[in-house]
Formats: structure tokens, C-alpha cells, sequence
């Protein structure tokens, strides 16, 4: 079966039959959408072997949403809810076979090569999510990283500017939390084993 998506508002399903999809509401993509929330060139749904990813371009201030959460990237499962602005539609056509090693590997392939400092501020960003395990908890302010990593605050608004090109974070509020939650939900950190004060030792997934 082809991955396909499903408009919800019209019931259109276009399939995903390209490496790359592009949804917009100007002329020459191949999913157009009639939302004004949506922009020209919105997003790109991209195809990887037995996965699908989808792509926000950062070029709305509506931005791109999976199951409620906004992204700059995410692998999608089956029966993801992408909402592109106000405009949502399901995925489907998935292999449910899937292994989580193939998840994991499809997500290392995702997301961007990072420094170790950038990790370094990622996993301080991330920290209170991590050691409260609940959604919707704030993430660390970039006075809060630089007191934990003992550098300016300058010097961490500028890994995080850097950051946010990194992973496609389009400007505008919740700028921090929309890179926490995209980080958090493709496994670039997570809680592993607690260090000595308690706090957990972040696994990370690809440095370069």
C-alpha cells in the first residue's frame, strides 16, 4: 500500500507516491491547500524506504503540527494528525511492521549533524521535561543553560539561533519549547540513567 494523506475539511487523499511531497497553497506543489493560514511552500512530506517524515520549511508563522505538537521535523506513524497551519489531515498507508531499531535509525537519518556543545545545550534545554517526564513543562531558559554549563548567556542565544536554523524552528513565540518538544520527540535526548545529583544522563543519539 502507497503512504498516503487525507485531508480532513474536503476527504482528498493524495498518495505519497514521490521521494519528496510538497504541501502549499501556491501554485506548483503537489498538495495545495486552500487554507490562508497555510503558506505558498508550507511543508515537505519525504519518503525514506518504509518511513515517512514530514518537514516543516519555516516559511509560515502557522507553522507545522503533528498530533497537536509543532515540529520541524518528525517521523510519522500511522494515523498522525499533521496539522499544516489550521488545515489537518491524517497519514496512512504505513507499514505497521516497522521495528523501533528501524524507528531509531529513521530518526538518526533525520535529524542534523550537531557539535557537542550544541548537545551540551540541547540537553540542558530539555532538562526539565526530562526530569519530570510530563508534557507541557517549560524548558529551560537560556540563563538557566548558561548557569548549568557555566558560559554567558550570550554565548547560548547564539547556539540556540544556530540551532533553531539547524532544525527548521521558524521564528516566532515559543520559540525554545517548539525546539524542546521537536528534540524530545525525535530521541535526540532522553532520560537515561539519573546522575550523581540526580538529574538524568541524557542518550544521545548523533553528534557530529
Amino acid at each position: 500500500m502507497t503512504p498516503h494523506l487525507r485531508i480532513e475539511e474536503t476527504g482528498q487523499v493524495f498518495e505519497l507516491a514521490e521521494e519528496i511531497t510538497t504541501v502549499g497553497r501556491g501554485a506548483g506543489v503537489a498538495i495545495r491547500l486552500g487554507d490562508p493560514s497555510v503558506s505558498r511552500l508550507h511543508a515537505e512530506l519525504v519518503r525514506r524506504g518504509d518511513h515517512v517524515y514530514v518537514a516543516d520549511l519555516g516559511l509560515s508563522a502557522n507553522g507545522t503540527r503533528v498530533n497537536g505538537r509543532p515540529v520541524g521535523r518528525r517521523v510519522l506513524d500511522e494515523g498522525d494528525v499533521v496539522a499544516f497551519g489550521t488545515s489537518r489531515a491524517r497519514i496512512g498507508g504505513l507499514p505497521m511492521s516497522a521495528t523501533d531499531e528501524d524507528t531509531v535509525e529513521m530518526r538518526r537519518v533525520v535529524a542534523p549533524d550537531l557539535t557537542r556543545r550544541e548537545v551540551d545545550v540541547l540537553t540542558a534545554l530539555c532538562r526539565p521535561a526530562l526530569q519530570q517526564q510530563a508534557a507541557f513543562v517549560a524548558p529551560a531558559t537560556a540563563r538557566d543553560i548558561a548557569a548549568e554549563l557555566v558560559v554567558t548567556e550570550a554565548a547560548v542565544k547564539q547556539h540556540l539561533l544556530r540551532l533553531y536554523l539547524k532544525f527548521l524552528i521558524p521564528e516566532g513565540i515559543n520559540r525554545r519549547t517548539r525546539l524542546a518538544n521537536e528534540i524530545i520527540s525525535l530521541g535526540i535526548v532522553r532520560p537515561g540513567a539519573a546522575d550523581s545529583d540526580g538529574r538524568p544522563s541524557p542518550a544521545v543519539l548523533r553528534v557530529g
